[in-house]
């Protein structure tokens, strides 16, 4: 209902109806406004081509580390590192990737002079922040988004004996990768076909990592909606609203291109699929996967250290590979204002973590107790927020939300934030909770114990560090948010998302670095305590 009535407050706009700035009467002035915009069409492929090859890419990279190092010593290597690139939100990274590829950047400086004979920053204007073709924003969604889909695809291949299968085709003489991709590969990529899904509605309708590292002039389209809300002429939310729903329509397009080609995938890999052919080369695409996923994780580890550095850099010439002199001066300069970022952050985050908890165990504690789980139709529900561009909706959502009064109501932010941390925390947890060993509840009840003790006292303790998880995700996905918080908090809140967003705009490299690195450190802690307390109940 959120988004469906988010929709309408951007539909109605978008057709001339908008009775608080004046426009009470119907018409397509909204749309021949949009369609008069330079740049409109060149926007519109840019928008298509970077949504759709940083997701490729994610998914590709994401399959090829499972299929090179499924069933090897690398694979837990990999779920170690899959926390800090999941803790580190959007922003972040972007910041630290702009930073680290830009032609003062962090690379620039490990390979200058000796490399390079640089001495002064180059000018290249084919890659780099910002770059025209959008490449830097490609990287960027795909280093984000890799870690996503793999964290899914680990959690679906929980969901039946992928090893056993595994197993029986390696006797039949299958090579590691062909039996990864003829045998669990079509069985694993229905599991996540909604992940991908919201990957790819991500990567199209992305607002804050667009804003940081992605073109200019023109910008995405999802960019271009957001001016156009943010313009001090009133008048301009109309044919802003009425991009926000041509977003929504190419990002509904894209969706179904896709599916139509993994089904064309499908049906023209039958032949191969049943062909006997056992495959070779498992060590070189073993080394191959493991090449890409170390680059992909050292760029986005050299991201993270980039804005370490800056944030306590005082005299960091170029070429120098590191500052000549350092301070705290940053830090204590932005004391006051990060910590009120730090606190509604904080404040936001917990709230939203906790009352999505509470739903989402609430609604499988309900599902086990009737014996009926959640049907496919619903699990689309729950996802829909993901898959809706946010900026379709979140305009409507503010819309009414001043109607009622409510715009810039702690409250209305919490609402908004739930939208899409209660998804995460369903995905996070459902799996965990549905392999829970029901003979623990029997045993207990068979001794007197009633459903609430049950509950409380076995069950809640013994799935700890999955709640735990779960948490830490919800708590991620909390701090990343951007739209929503600039929406409904109508600029209220300063979060240390919005603050990071605000100063990518400026030079200022040293204040973008503190609250960066603020921003990736809260996440970052929740995954540390998830794990200690997973660690802590398997020595339990």
């Amino acid at each position: 209902m959120p988004i469906i009535a988010g929709l309408a407050g951007t539909l109605l706009p978008a057709f001339g109806y908008l009775p608080a700035i004046g426009a009470s009467g119907f018409s397509l002035q909204p749309w021949r406004t949009l369609l008069a915009e330079p740049g409109l069409s060149h926007a519109l492929i840019l928008t298509l081509w970077t949504g759709v090859a940083a997701t490729l890419l994610a998914l590709l990279l994401t399959l090829a580390l499972l299929a090179g190092c499924y069933q090897s010593r690398w694979l837990a290597r990999i779920r170690r590192s899959l926390a800090p690139l999941l803790a580190m939100p959007h922003a972040a990274l972007a910041l630290g990737l702009a930073f680290l590829i830009a032609p003062s950047g962090g690379l620039a400086r490990l390979l200058s002079p000796w490399a390079t004979g640089w001495e002064r920053p180059p000018e290249l204007g084919l890659f780099g922040p910002q770059d025209p073709w959008g490449l830097s924003l490609i990287l960027a969604l795909t280093l984000k988004e890799t870690p996503y889909l793999l964290f899914m695809s680990l959690a679906g291949l929980a969901r039946w004996p992928a090893d056993h299968d595994l197993a029986v085709a390696r006797t039949l003489g299958y090579g590691p990768v062909s039996a990864f991709l003829k045998v669990v590969l079509p069985q694993l990529y229905p599991l996540i076909r909604l992940p991908v899904f919201a990957a790819l509605a991500f990567a199209l309708s992305v607002v804050d990592v667009a804003l940081i590292i992605g073109p200019s002039a023109p910008p995405t389209l999802a960019v271009q909606a957001l001016r156009g809300f943010n313009d001090p002429d009133l008048h301009a939310r109309l044919p802003a609203a009425a991009a926000a729903l041509l977003l929504t329509g190419l990002t509904g397009l894209a969706l179904l291109l896709w599916e139509g080609a993994i089904q064309l995938l499908a049906r023209c890999s039958r032949a191969w699929l049943s062909d006997g052919g056992r495959g070779g080369g498992g060590a070189l695409a073993q080394w191959l996967a493991l090449g890409s996923g170390t680059l992909a994780l050292g760029l986005a580890m050299l991201s993270a250290l980039g804005l370490l550095v800056w944030s306590f850099a005082l005299r960091w010439t170029f070429p120098a590979a590191w500052p000549t002199q350092w301070t705290l001066a940053h830090w204590r300069g932005q004391f006051d204002s990060l910590a009120v970022a730090t606190g509604n952050t904080l404040g936001i985050g917990v709230a939203a973590t906790g009352v999505a908890l509470l739903l989402v165990m609430a609604c499988l504690e309900q599902e086990q107790r009737q014996q009926r789980a959640v049907s496919g139709r619903s699990l689309w529900l729950l996802y829909l927020p993901l898959l809706v561009p946010q900026v379709s909706f979140l305009f409507g959502v503010q819309v009414l939300l001043a109607g009622w009064g409510l715009e810039g109501h702690w409250l209305a932010l919490l609402w908004t934030h739930l939208l899409f941390v209660v998804p995460y925390v369903f995905l996070s947890l459902a799996d965990p909770w549905r392999a829970f060993d029901q003979r623990y509840e029997q045993s207990a009840r068979t001794l007197g114990a009633g459903p609430a003790r049950v509950f409380w006292r076995i069950k809640l303790p013994l799935l700890g560090s999955a709640v735990a998880v779960a948490a830490a995700v919800g708590f991620a996905v909390s701090v990343t948010q951007y739209l929503p918080t600039v929406f409904a908090g109508a600029g209220r809140y300063a979060t240390l998302t919005t603050e990071a967003v605000a100063l990518a705009s400026g030079a200022n490299r040293r204040l973008i670095g503190v609250y960066a690195v603020a921003q990736t450190l809260l996440p970052l802690l929740g995954f540390a305590l998830a794990l200690m307390l997973a660690r802590r109940d398997h020595r339990r």
